[in-house]
């Protein structure tokens, strides 16, 4: 059977109880099985957790015609309704949406969204029918718009009306914004995008985000495809500025993001600040991603399973190597300097190197885990893993600055070399992905094989050869003394008082007693005999002087604890800077 002739699903969708935050949606099955089997996904691809979306549904009733039939729940996430086969099966149901997050669903007075894996239930065995997309104008709203990267069939000026998709894989990569968002368009490489903010304040610069974002997107389409057009026709931003919040979800043709309303850019305020930094990086990261992991993806991911978890050890490569190009590409499309890349290079280096899970888990085995550990982060997680964000970005810093050293290749051309052999889809267009294939092409391009590198630095829990290579590449590695929270193997924080979050392993914390969610109240010594109260965990070593041992006072559980802590020997951190300028542009700019 073609395609075309494939039974169309109708999803209508009605943001009418915004008080409620309730969605209300209508799902019409023109050709259904006699046992028709619906799911809605536990997990959105993208973000490695189970999240159980289906605890935000209610009340689904199920009627052909006048006929009311039962919907018998299979699971937590699946129903079945006995019917008629062939006639019209109509799903009525609600979905509570009040997550502010870029990978579910919320529903207010001031402010629409959802993603399709929260709302629109998969209808078995049409999977890949067309899905046609109804929303509805709420009747309470003035002036809402809708932005999304659906096909528009019949829409209005302000974009309600019916969208479809190929199939549901489409519809779940396409999310919604609904609202009275500012919206301004620019074009990138001769492609159209959109950029849509919901809740910025006044004085948002719009234009300065236009013009950077620019930038980003056709220093990445170049990257990616020189001066041929990138695999998509328009794309779409849609971020939220809130008063408190960080993040993106990537999809094949626009992307969520969340930030904090004081991190966009002022009008009349020249001076970048460090919070725009971070966010334009996160833009980078996200659009990268239109090509690292939505086209060019694991081949575990050839075809997504919704009903449950989706392992691959690839999120090394797909996350960290983006994570790697994001602020190098900032810095090639002039929107960093070469000192300002290593600035953000150094925050990645002592991460990871503060971290001792390093010495746990491999990147392989982080990402392979990341459903149970990297999503699931308690007071032990720095101890028990290695975020594949960060060591993978360090893993594809010593790759390109390695095949750079050598002069055969460079880390970008072996990414343009995957695209183009790892083919799905439209000629030349990146698909399932396996380390084989990025071994082979290190093999090709590099004119050796660098299994050795991949054991040691991707399946291995060793130290990376990076002070090495920087002083290759013409950047000096300073030590300099570290804060006391890492010499002390500490992370606290400090709004009432000092109150530990995390015990690093092995550190002299760990070794004198201290817990996660201690109270550090004071410190007592015994030459002069003296005890203070503690602010600041800074304050210790006032109050220490040159004394080795001191008792610190705690309280745990309402318990008042005295713990014989050893102060350590001084630590170190790394301090980069250029020693060589022309080395370290002729990594950083080509």
């Amino acid at each position: 059977m073609h395609k075309s002739s494939l039974a169309a699903l109708n999803y209508c969708v009605e943001a009418s109880d915004l008080h409620a935050h309730l969605f209300h949606v209508t799902l019409t099955i023109d050709e259904p099985q006699a046992q028709q089997q619906v799911s809605l996904p536990v997990w959105i691809p993208g973000s490695y957790l189970v999240r159980e979306f289906s605890k935000n549904l209610q009340h689904l009733t199920a009627s052909q015609g006048r006929t009311r039939l039962a919907a018998q729940q299979l699971d937590k996430c699946t129903w079945k309704i006995e019917g008629k086969p062939g006639k019209p099966l109509v799903l009525r149901y609600q979905v509570y949406a009040h997550d502010p997050s870029v990978r579910t669903a919320w529903l207010d007075t001031e402010r629409g969204f959802f993603n399709a894996t929260s709302v629109c239930l998969r209808v078995e065995g049409q999977a890949n029918n067309t899905h046609l997309l109804e929303l509805v104008e709420p009747a309470k709203t003035k002036g809402w718009s809708v932005a999304t990267g659906l096909t528009a069939q019949k829409v209005n000026k302000l974009g309600w009306g019916t969208y479809s998709a190929a199939n549901y894989d489409e519809l779940a990569d396409c999310p919604v914004e609904l609202g009275t968002f500012w919206s301004g368009t620019f074009m990138a490489c001769g492609v159209p995008h959109r950029f849509v903010v919901t809740g910025a304040l006044p004085g948002f610069d719009g234009a300065r985000l236009l013009a950077d974002t620019t930038k980003i997107c056709e220093e990445e389409i170049r990257f990616w495809h020189g001066n041929k057009k990138p695999p998509f026709s328009t794309y779409l931003f849609m971020l939220n500025a809130v008063d408190d919040g960080y993040g993106g979800l990537e999809h094949r043709n626009s992307t969520v993001l969340i930030c904090n309303r004081k991190d966009l850019p002022r009008a009349g305020e020249p001076k970048v600040s460090e919070g725009y930094t971070t966010l334009r990086g996160l833009i980078s990261h996200e659009y990268f991603h239109t090509w690292n992991v939505k086209r060019l993806r694991p081949a575990e991911f050839k075809t997504y399973d919704y009903s449950q978890e989706n392992y691959t050890e690839l999120l090394w490569f797909f996350e960290g190597f983006t994570s790697y190009y994001d602020d190098l590409l900032l810095r090639r499309a002039g929107l960093l300097d070469s000192a300002g890349y290593l600035k953000l290079l150094n925050k990645t280096l002592n991460q990871v190197m503060q971290t001792p899970g390093t010495q746990v888990q491999s990147v392989a085995q982080a990402s392979f885990d990341a459903w149970v550990k990297y999503y699931r982060q308690d007071e032990n997680t720095p101890n028990a893993t290695v975020s594949y964000y960060t060591k993978g970005a360090l893993v594809a810093l010593c790759f390109d600055l390695t095949l750079r050293r050598e002069g055969h290749t460079t880390l970008d051309a072996v990414m343009r070399a995957l695209w183009l052999r790892c083919k799905a889809g439209p000629p030349g267009e990146g698909g399932p992905m396996t380390e084989a294939d990025f071994a082979a092409v290190l093999q090709s391009l590099g004119k050796r094989s660098f299994d050795a590198e991949l054991k040691n630095w991707v399946h291995g829990k060793g130290e990376l050869p990076l002070r090495q290579l920087l002083t290759q590449h013409g950047v000096t590695v300073h030590d300099d003394p570290a804060q006391l929270a890492q010499r002390l193997g500490l992370r606290t924080h400090e709004t009432h008082g000092v109150v530990v979050k995390t015990v690093l392993s092995g550190g002299a914390a760990e070794k004198a007693g201290f817990a996660a969610g201690d109270e550090w109240l004071g410190v007592e010594t015994i030459k002069p005999p003296s005890g203070w109260r503690m602010q600041r965990l800074d304050d210790l070593l006032l109050y220490a002087g040159t004394a080795k041992k001191v008792t610190a006072l705690v309280s745990r559980d309402k318990r008042m604890l005295r713990l014989e802590l050893t102060l350590p020997p001084p630590a170190t951190t790394w301090r980069l800077a250029i020693q060589d300028a022309a080395k370290v542009d002729a990594w950083l700019a080509t």
